[in-house]
């Protein structure tokens, strides 16, 4: 066998190092930002159940099937809208943020000569791929849970004011979902 470094992970022939890099730009999340995805788009789906009961008079437990699989459809295309943002914009964070983290990972080491210039680096790539992740989630969660929410309301009070409530939940929960999984699959070029 080689050394622990250059030792080749057996599953897949690549090696720790190798396998962090492709993770690092993989579209698959984890399983923590997955729960996490899954359970605010749930949260954010669920809300305009209560619009639609409440505002636009339309009955609870006959619906309850209708908002159950509008629901379940809209939390699928919500996590999808957060996870392709995610991947959008961890690594312009990541840029963004090198300057501070190296700062902040240089005074934390300080002169301590036991840390080699390679785990310095390693801990300022480690450090700065944690910040971008942590803010490109939270911000992939806000956006696209304020641009939802505005498609809603802006569509079942303006555009489909004058249908049955039961198209109008169709129509306005479906067209936001499904047009935030949409648009978030486009490239940005900033």
């Amino acid at each position: 066998m080689g050394s622990g470094k250059q030792q080749k992970v057996q599953s897949s022939g690549f090696t720790k190092e190798e396998e962090l890099l492709l993770q690092d730009f993989s579209r698959n999340v984890s399983t923590k930002s997955s729960a996490l995805f899954y359970g605010n788009a749930f949260i954010v789906s669920a809300l305009p159940i209560w619009l639609f009961w409440r505002i636009h008079n339309m009955d609870l437990w006959p619906s309850s099937i209708l908002f159950v699989l509008v629901t379940a459809a809209s939390t699928y295309l919500m996590a999808t809208a957060y996870k392709n943002i995610k991947f959008q914009l961890k690594h312009r964070i990541a840029g963004r943020r090198e300057e501070a983290v190296t700062r902040e990972v240089n005074r934390q080491v300080g002169d301590d000569k036991k840390v080699t210039r390679k785990e310095k680096d390693e801990r300022i790539l480690w450090k700065k791929n944690e910040v971008a992740d942590y803010e490109a989630t939270t911000f992939s969660i806000f956006y696209n849970n304020a641009i939802y929410l505005a498609v809603i309301i802006f569509i079942s009070f303006f555009i489909l004011k004058n249908s049955t409530p039961f198209i109008n939940y169709i129509f306005s929960v479906g067209i936001a979902s499904g047009a935030l999984a949409l648009f978030s699959t486009s490239a940005q070029t900033n």
